[in-house]
């Protein structure tokens, strides 16, 4: 599975970043950004977490 955020509805809460600090991270510009091409299946249950509890929607599933 890959994500991807839409940093145009990103408001920089930090919510996926507490969810999966494994997949997100903060940016310099304050908002997050994914730090992997590809989530790793270990790592999945929680990408999809963090998808459901963005605030705006702007993690999307590719």
């Amino acid at each position: 599975m890959k994500a991807k955020v839409v940093k145009e509805n990103c408001i920089g809460c930090g919510a996926c970043q507490a969810i999966a600090p494994n997949i997100f991270e903060l940016g310099d510009d304050g908002l997050s950004k994914t730090i992997v091409d590809e989530v790793p299946k270990a790592d999945e249950e929680d990408c999809k977490d963090a998808i459901e509890s963005c605030p705006t929607g702007a993690i999307v599933e590719e």
